[in-house]
Formats: C-alpha cells, sequence, structure tokens
C-alpha cells in the first residue's frame, strides 16, 4: 500500500527523473559485467582516470539518450513491445558511443567487450523495467477493494482489454470464458482460459462482479440474448465491441442510438402549447390518490409548481409513495407534503383526510390499469377501481371539497375488459355524483395510452430489443393512441380548472399509431434491422401472438360525437348520456355484494348487464345525431 501511494503521488517530472537516473546507473552496472565476463584481459594499459572518463562520459551520453529516445517518458504499464525496441536503440547506441570514445582514451582491449555491454545494457535496462512494472501491478492488486471481471471472450479484443486493464487501479481481470475448445485450459495475457460450462462456479467461486463480453463476430442480437441469460448469475454483463469497430468510420454508437418516442409517433411537445394553471392550484390544498403511479407522481410535480398550500399523497404502495414523498421533499418551493399510506376502498382513512387537511382539489388518480392482471383479478380491479371511486366522489362532496377530477382511459369506451369496464362504470359514479351536487364540480380526463407509464408497450419494446428481441406483437393491426406523461398530467391539470359540473374532457391526440409501424421504427431506431421473410438475416424478428383476453383492436376516445369547445383548441368537452340516479345505485349494489361474496362469475355478469344497457343508452342518443 505504502508503495502504491507513493507511485501514484509522484508527479510526472519526478517519475522522468528517477528513470533518468536509473539509466545512468545502469551503465556502469552493465560495463562491469561485461568486464567480469570478460575477464581482465579486456582491460587495456590504461590510467585508471581514462577508464573513469570513459564511464563518465558514458552515463552522461546515457542519460540524455534515454530522453531523447523517450524511454523516460513510458508509462510502466503501457512498457510492451514498443518500449523494448526503443530500449535496443538505446543500447545499441550507448555500445557504439563506448567503443568510439575508447578509440580516444584506449580504457578498453578489443572489440568484444563493447558488444558484451550492448547486450549487458539492454537486457538490463529491459529487466529493470519489467521488474518495476509487476511491482506496480502487484501493488494494484493488492491496493484495496476492487472490481472482479471475467472476460468472455479470449479474442484478439478480449487480449487487448485484458492487457490494457491489468494495473487498473479499480478493476481486476480474473480469467476468459472461451468457447473455443483449443484455447480453453491455456493461459493467455496471464489469465486461465476455462469453459463456459464452468462460468457458474467461478462467478460463485471468484466472487465475480462484471462479465464484459469480447465478441466482436457475433451479432449485436446473439450479444445481447446472451447477455440476458448472464444476467441471472448475479452480475452486471457488459459488451464491448472490437478497437477495430470501434474507430471504423461511422460504427461509433451505431447500436445505441436513443429512440425518440415523440419523433416516431410524429407528436410535437404538446405540453408546451398547453397554458399553465397555476392560479387554479395556487394557495389550495390538493389531495393527489395514486400519487406514486405514472400519471400520479407527474401530477405530483406540476401541482408542487403552482405553489399549492399543501399537497396530500395517498397509495397503497409503501415504496411508491417513499419515492414521490422523497422527490417533493427535496424541492427548494414551501408547501406542506402530507404522505398518506392506504387505500382509496378505506372509507374511513379518506373521510378522515379530507376533514383534518381540508383539501380543496382532489386529483383521482388511484387504480388498477394492467389489462391482463386486473381480467384475472376482476373481484380486485371491481372494488379498487369503482368502489374505491365511489368513496372518494362521496366523501369528496359531503366534505365541500371544490373539485374532483377522475383520470380516466380511453379503454372505458364500449369496454370490452374488466379493467376498461370498471373505468367506464366509475366514470358513471361520478357524473350521477355531479348531477346532485352544488358545491363540488365533477369531471373526468379520458385519454389513451401514456408514453413510459408502467404497462405501457413503449417500456416492453424497449426491454425485449436490450435483450435481442423477439419483440411481441398481439396483433399486425393493432391501433393505439399515444401521449406524453407531461401532456396527460397538464390535460388533467387543465380539465379541472375548466370543469363546469359532469364533463368528460378528452385531448384531440391526432390520428392512432399502429403499433406494428412502433415496433419496427423502434427496433430501426436502435440501429437494428427487422428479421423477416423479407429480410431473413435481420437482427430482431417481430413475433405475432395473438389478441388477448378483453384486448380491442382499435382503441376508442368518445362514445358520443357530440363535442364542445372549450378554451383551448387541443382539448374537448364531451355531452354523454348516462345511467340515471337508481340504475348506478343499483349497479353499485350488485358489484357490491359481488365483491363482498367474492364471486368472479357474478361479477363479470353484473359488469356485462349494466355496461351493455350503458352502451345502448349512449348509441340510441347518439343515433339522431349521426342521422
Amino acid at each position: 500500500m505504502l508503495a502504491l501511494k507513493f507511485a501514484t503521488r509522484l508527479k510526472r517530472p519526478q517519475k522522468r527523473l528517477i528513470f533518468m537516473v536509473l539509466d545512468t546507473l545502469i551503465v556502469p552496472f552493465s560495463l562491469g559485467v561485461a568486464l567480469l565476463v570478460l575477464g581482465a584481459g579486456a582491460l587495456a594499459q590504461a590510467s585508471q582516470v581514462s577508464l573513469v572518463l570513459l564511464v563518465a562520459t558514458l552515463m552522461v551520453a546515457a542519460a540524455l539518450s534515454s530522453n531523447f529516445l523517450g524511454l523516460t517518458r513510458i508509462k510502466l504499464n503501457s512498457y510492451e513491445m514498443q518500449g523494448i525496441l526503443r530500449t535496443a536503440k538505446f543500447a545499441v547506441s550507448l555500445g557504439v558511443m563506448a567503443f568510439v570514445l575508447n578509440l580516444g582514451v584506449g580504457a578498453l582491449n578489443g572489440y568484444a567487450v563493447f558488444i558484451v555491454f550492448t547486450m549487458v545494457l539492454m537486457l538490463s535496462t529491459v529487466a529493470m523495467r519489467m521488474i518495476l512494472r509487476q511491482l506496480l501491478i502487484r501493488a494494484y492488486q493488492t491496493g484495496g477493494s476492487r472490481t472482479r471481471i471475467l472476460v468472455y471472450g479470449a479474442s484478439q479484443t478480449g487480449q487487448q482489454l485484458a492487457m490494457a486493464l491489468q494495473s487498473d487501479e479499480s478493476l481486476e481481470l480474473v480469467a476468459f470464458i472461451e468457447e473455443n475448445p483449443t484455447l480453453q485450459n491455456l493461459t493467455i495475457a496471464g489469465l486461465p482460459v476455462y469453459s463456459p460450462l464452468k462460468l457458474a462456479d467461478l462467478v460463485r467461486s471468484e466472487n465475480i462482479d462484471r462479465i464484459v463480453l469480447c465478441l466482436p463476430s457475433a451479432s449485436q442480437t446473439e450479444q445481447a440474448r446472451l447477455a440476458y441469460k448472464l444476467r441471472s448469475l448475479g452480475c452486471e454483463v457488459h459488451s464491448l465491441p472490437s478497437f477495430a469497430t470501434l474507430l471504423s468510420k461511422g460504427t461509433i454508437g451505431s447500436k445505441s442510438t436513443p429512440v425518440v418516442i415523440n419523433e416516431l409517433l410524429g407528436r410535437g411537445h404538446l405540453s408546451h402549447e398547453l397554458p399553465r394553471v397555476a392560479e387554479s392550484y395556487s394557495g389550495r390544498h390538493v389531495m393527489i390518490t395514486g400519487a406514486g403511479g405514472s400519471i400520479g407522481s407527474e401530477l405530483c410535480r406540476q401541482i408542487a409548481s403552482c405553489s399549492p398550500k399543501s399537497i396530500i399523497l395517498i397509495d397503497h404502495s409503501e415504496l411508491a409513495l417513499y419515492t414521490i414523498h422523497k422527490e417533493l421533499s427535496e424541492t427548494p418551493a414551501e408547501f406542506k407534503i402530507v404522505p398518506i399510506l392506504g387505500s382509496v376502498t378505506d372509507k374511513r382513512l379518506i373521510e378522515h383526510t379530507l376533514r383534518a387537511h381540508d383539501v380543496d382539489v382532489i386529483l383521482h388518480a388511484a387504480a388498477y390499469k394492467h389489462l391482463p392482471l386486473v381480467e384475472e383479478n376482476a373481484i380486485a380491479g371491481l372494488a379498487n377501481n369503482v368502489l374505491g371511486t365511489k368513496i372518494v366522489a362521496e366523501a369528496a362532496r359531503a366534505a365541500g371539497v371544490r373539485r374532483f377530477t377522475l383520470i380516466s382511459t380511453d379503454k372505458a369506451v364500449r369496454p370490452v375488459n374488466v379493467m376498461g369496464a370498471s373505468k367506464r362504470l366509475a366514470e358513471l359514479v361520478v357524473q350521477d355524483l355531479a348531477s346532485r351536487s352544488t358545491n363540488t364540480r365533477f369531471s373526468m380526463v379520458r385519454f389513451g395510452n401514456v408514453l413510459g407509464s408502467s404497462g405501457s408497450v413503449i417500456p416492453l419494446f424497449k426491454e425485449q430489443i436490450a435483450r435481442g428481441g423477439p419483440l411481441t406483437l398481439t396483433h399486425n393491426e393493432v391501433t393505439r393512441y399515444f401521449m406524453t406523461i407531461s401532456e396527460a398530467a397538464r390535460l388533467v391539470l387543465l380539465a379541472a380548472s375548466y370543469a363546469r359540473g359532469g364533463d368528460v374532457f378528452v385531448l384531440d391526440m391526432g390520428k392512432p399509431v399502429p403499433i406494428a409501424k412502433l415496433a419496427r421504427q423502434m427496433i430501426e431506431a436502435s440501429g437494428y434491422s427487422v428479421k423477416d421473410k423479407e429480410n431473413p438475416h435481420g437482427d430482431i424478428e417481430i413475433e405475432v401472438t395473438g389478441l388477448r383476453p378483453g384486448e380491442k383492436m382499435h382503441e376508442e376516445l368518445l362514445i358520443s360525437s357530440d363535442m364542445l369547445t372549450t378554451p383551448h383548441p387541443k382539448i374537448l368537452r364531451v355531452q354523454e348520456s348516462a345511467l340515471s340516479e337508481i340504475e348506478v345505485a343499483n349497479a353499485l349494489r350488485d358489484i357490491r355484494s359481488a365483491v363482498e361474496q367474492y364471486d368472479e362469475s357474478i361479477a363479470r355478469s353484473i359488469v356485462t348487464r349494466w355496461i351493455t344497457k350503458d352502451t345502448a343508452q349512449a348509441e340510441k342518443a347518439a343515433a339522431p345525431l349521426s342521422s
């Protein structure tokens, strides 16, 4: 450790001076060895002064020659073939100089002494540097905690990596893993070479932290698949292209092109076009349910910039609540942050929270939204999305909350799955309360898929591309609407400020996007090619798996075509028919009964009956408008 600290603290001029002194001292040593080898006959009958003069002159010449040839500027951890060649030039030049000087002073006899001197000088100089190099490498290896690395592939790229990292202070190469059996059990670049069959045992026994793939001949998708498999061993996995590839024209970063989703979808930055709504939330007590989710957390961030008096965060996920609470706590703005850990189905908790914190605005984002999971867990989905909305909305009206906004989804329009049906029923609950509320303004915001949210197709495609594919597509003709999280959150905030009561707001989201086209664009934007019949040698395949239960081919945003404008041209207000107060009450009674009995078949039949009735009424109401 002391040697390592001493070596690393030396400045470059100090290191160069040390090497110059060592190169100078090696001259008398080499000459002495040559005289010992050849015996006393090599000494001429000249005075000792002549010999001293010769040695002194050679030492000065050695210092000058070492500096001129750049020996003092070669780092020890880089002292390889080029350094040895320079050392050879250094030794030969001094040998020739010694012979020429000796013609004048006559201190030595014959030619042999100068040949031996040159050879000894070269070997001594090389040996001195190689010994110091090994001592330095050993000092690095014992100099503290280092990341232990396995190199997968003993090709030239792997060997170059091993040589480059031998003296790295923070990294330690342990061994090579090589699939070629002719290289297994050998030692390359000072490291043992093992078969991939021993990889798992090596990771455990050698406490490996990272595996580096050095497989320049393998395709990017092959490397991605191998990396995905190796990560199951609990190590980091990195991929290194060949150094020649890195330096080739136009290839640097060719496989790491960032996927700009907004550009792929042809969306502008609508969030910048939407007006700010700070005045609607400034000085208010704002409660956000589902505050730790994708939409909820973005709502929290945007509300935080509106100078509220307090933000009340409700989420049943401890981790999600902790994360958003920590983020908001680090903002410089001055407002109170109240984290509430609990479910929206807890009536006492919701009522107590509204009373205790004098809530002015509620943004209800809490919902189970993953279509396949809700389809498999219909009771939980209905309890949370329908009954939970009923509890929060009724508590808001009873507490005199000024505005209540429900975050809904395009899947609530003519739903064919439990998740969409639960959100439509939640909309009906809010519409019913809006018709009977005098103090609280109820509204709903309906939008399509949100980019980057949990469960969205975009993160799924990114993950599948990262592991080499295939990308899973439910149907070649499937289309979806998309918007960014920022757009969605701003729309919610604007809708709440525009609400008159019972409104359904939708965003002008442009044309629906074919998911097959999106998958192809994401593959190509990541630097890969699509593998299909036209391109059988492509990188990543798109695999059609079939529509999932309850999944629609095309989503809709509107039940009725009756649309009204709002103060912003990108936001539309929709007038839709709804179930009557008695019908909503009966539907909620039936759902509550099915939840209490935990009878999924009854729950599904109830949902189907009421959704069918709602859809029929909506289409009947819309018929005169379309005729």
